[in-house]
């Protein structure tokens, strides 16, 4: 049987205070109309943090300030080889997985979804090569309930 798994990019905004992960970016639209997507359309999510790797939307953290955007590949590179291992252990055999990939390619381009199809995952990136403005009118159109 086969599992749909989320991957929301996190944002650079956040709550002032310790939260859920499921909350800490909800002062952004993008990550909001995402989390709204995944939650439909996956049988389990996680958020991408530039800081953190993978977290669980239940994950409790503090505020933090780090973006992959403007890394060096290398740094790209490291992080998606991170994030592939904690998902690994997260849910296991991704040879069974859906992978839907909603985050700037500053997260996935670098390593990170040829690594999940390398592993065997099928991976899917509905916005891919969407500016900003049609990826928040894809999230408004297609994250509401039907």
């Amino acid at each position: 049987m086969t599992m749909r798994i989320g991957l929301v990019g996190c944002a650079k905004s956040k709550l002032p205070h310790r939260s859920k992960a499921e909350e800490l970016y909800s002062p952004s639209a993008m990550f909001r109309g995402r989390r709204a997507y995944v939650q439909r359309s996956c049988d389990r999510w996680f958020i991408l943090s530039a800081e953190h790797g993978v977290l669980s939307p239940s994950d409790e953290l503090e505020p933090y300030d780090m973006t992959l955007v403007g890394q060096p590949i290398a740094v790209k590179r490291q992080w998606s080889r991170r994030v592939l291992k904690e998902l690994r252990e997260a849910v296991g055999d991704l040879t069974r997985a859906t992978i839907e990939i909603h985050a700037g390619k500053d997260y996935w381009g670098y390593g990170l979804a040829d690594s999940l199809r390398a592993a065997g995952a099928t991976v899917e990136i509905p916005t891919e090569g969407m500016p900003q403005g049609m990826q928040l009118r894809f999230y408004r159109d297609h994250g509401r309930p039907s």
